[in-house]
Parts: structure tokens; C-alpha cells; sequence
């Protein structure tokens, strides 16, 4: 099963059968010595604007979570893909592969706004208990308690956050 059928099968993608913005896919490695396929949305991303919401400052996030006892580091890399596409955008992330063109109904990795966009997500998501029990850069969180007791209690609010809006965190 190739990465497209994957992406297929999970509703991610669809079958482009007309489309104006058409782009390649490329393989890069990784550090690990594996390779990540990848679309080059070079193009689009000049003709998009930029996304201005801020991002977090790391250092503050840092500052935030060092006085803490007990600290938990959570990816939730996968929140990616329950970001859905505007209808009218979704044509404009088509790319080719040797059997089809296909186009993202999700959020995909590579377009210049999908960082911010994430960002503004997990805002919402952690609104009430950001800056209290948890930290979050993007998709990287940190769960941090005073005590064990009430990390226990910290973790099953975040992950009851998670639950709710249905984002997985990455093994």
C-alpha cells in the first residue's frame, strides 16, 4: 500500500480531477536516516499570505514550566490532520503521483500558515488551562504540577482536552 492509498483510505485526501495549482512530491531525509516524502508548496506558499498570529516565546514557555516538580513532554504531531481544509483551498494543495493527482482535505505539512493555524487551534483547545497546568508550542506540550498528586490530576485534564476535540498524541 503506498503513502497516497494511506492517505486515501484515512479521508485525508481525494482525487483531483481538475485543478489549477499542481505540485511535486519530493523525498527528504530525515535525520534518523529514513526518508519523509514531502510536497514542495514553494510556489503557493509565495502566493499565500502570511498568517500573523503569534506563536508562543519559547523562553517564557520555559520560564513558565521550570519552577515545576513534575513535567510530561506531549507531540501531538497528528493534530495536523483534524484541521480541515477550506473547500475553496483544498484544490490548491494538489500533487502528483504515478497514479493520480490528489488534493489534501486536511491540513498538510508544508504550507507557510499550517504552524500558526496549529497554534490558534491549540489555544482554543487549552484556553482554560493554558499557562496553569500546561505549556504548548505548536504541537509540543508540557504537563506541569507543583506534586505528584496533582500532576496525576493535570494529566487527566489535558488529555480529557484531547479527548473532546478528538487530537491524538504521537507515540
Amino acid at each position: 500500500m503506498t503513502k497516497a492509498d494511506k492517505l486515501l483510505n484515512a479521508g485525508f485526501i481525494e482525487e483531483a480531477h481538475y485543478t489549477t495549482w499542481l505540485f511535486n512530491v519530493v523525498l527528504v531525509k530525515k535525520a534518523n536516516g529514513k526518508w519523509r516524502i514531502c510536497i514542495d508548496y514553494t510556489d503557493l506558499n509565495k502566493a499565500c499570505p502570511r498568517d500573523a498570529y503569534p506563536l508562543p516565546n519559547i523562553g517564557w514557555l520555559v520560564d513558565g514550566a521550570d519552577s515545576n516538580k513534575v513535567l510530561n513532554f506531549l507531540d501531538a504531531y497528528y493534530g495536523y490532520n483534524k484541521i480541515p481544509m477550506a473547500a475553496s483551498d483544498m484544490t490548491k494543495t494538489t500533487f502528483i503521483t504515478d497514479d493520480a493527482n490528489y488534493f489534501y482535505k486536511v491540513m498538510p505539512f508544508g504550507l507557510k500558515t499550517a504552524g500558526a493555524t496549529y497554534q490558534r487551534l491549540m489555544d482554543k483547545v487549552f484556553s482554560n488551562i493554558m499557562g496553569k497546568c500546561v505549556e504548548v508550542y505548536v504541537d509540543d506540550m508540557v504537563v506541569k504540577s507543583l506534586s505528584h498528586h496533582q500532576h496525576a490530576q493535570d494529566l487527566s485534564t489535558v488529555f480529557s482536552a484531547l479527548r473532546q476535540y478528538n487530537l491524538c498524541l504521537k507515540r
